[in-house]
């Protein structure tokens, strides 16, 4: 990755979204305010590794890589022809959505470079599985070690529900400091099907502890789509597209105002 300066910009919060999550959404699930089992320290490896295998299946099955091609793809139109697009995903977890999206680029002979960042060595240790192809650094997604502009594209998938308001638009401005096209947050969106489909998940699909505690959970502190375009906005950027897939999930493209 292109290391270099970070020069900070003055963020404007809203009063609502200055204070908590309750404070300013319409309204607050029960259980939203306990923490997933994922974020916290000392996760049992076996148990992190079967997480992050039911989180790929997910993504490979139920839309999630298919949202962030789509997404990837509008911003791609405002490339050069033949230039090396760069994609920072922040968050990246087990690296399966940016090493499809350079399999994805690959098959349509666009040249992309691919970095993901996390905050859990633990996590990237089970990301180097993804392949040689993807960067891996450990960082905080509010303080990236990159220079203003350093990427093309930066992307998170099934992170901001992790966040609550006053830490998520600051994490939005950052990755927004370090891309020159376009931020793409894919993530899940706060449902009834969204809920029913974490409890089918959590009850029926997989037996990892993990996966069986953070679904419902995950779903519960997911943001509408709403919610996810005010973040956006205040965080400085403007939304130009939402894809959704079944009710459930959505990538947002945001663009420099």
């Amino acid at each position: 990755m292109d290391i270099g300066s970070k020069r900070q910009r003055p963020l404007h919060i809203p009063t609502r979204l200055s204070r908590s999550r309750m404070g300013w959404s319409m309204q607050r699930l029960p259980c939203a305010d306990r923490p997933e089992l994922l974020d916290l320290p000392d996760v049992d490896p076996a148990a992190l590794q079967g997480n992050l295998e039911d989180l790929a299946r997910v993504n490979r099955l139920l839309g999630g890589i298919q949202l962030s091609e789509r997404a990837l793809s509008r911003l791609f139109a405002s490339c050069t022809p033949g230039d090396t697009v760069r994609l920072l995903d922040v968050g990246t977890g087990a690296g399966d959505i940016p090493t499809a999206m350079i399999d994805w680029a690959r098959s349509r002979k666009i040249p992309l470079e691919a970095f993901g960042v996390d905050r859990s060595v633990a996590i990237l240790r089970h990301a180097r599985d993804a392949g040689p192809n993807l960067g891996l650094v450990a960082a905080e997604g509010r303080s990236l070690p990159l220079r203003d502009g350093a990427v093309d594209v930066a992307h998170c998938s099934l992170l901001l529900h992790h966040i609550d308001p006053p830490d998520a638009v600051p994490l939005l401005a950052e990755m927004a400091r370090v891309a020159r096209r376009g931020v793409i947050v894919n993530d899940l969106v706060r449902s009834r099907i969204g809920l029913a489909g974490a409890w089918l998940l959590g009850h029926v699909a997989t037996r990892n502890p993990l996966t069986r505690h953070d679904a419902p959970l995950s779903a519960r502190r997911a943001y509408t789509l709403a919610e996810m375009t005010d973040l956006l906005t205040a965080a400085g950027l403007r939304v130009v597209a939402a894809d959704t897939f079944l009710g459930y999930r959505a990538a947002v493209t945001a663009v420099m105002p």
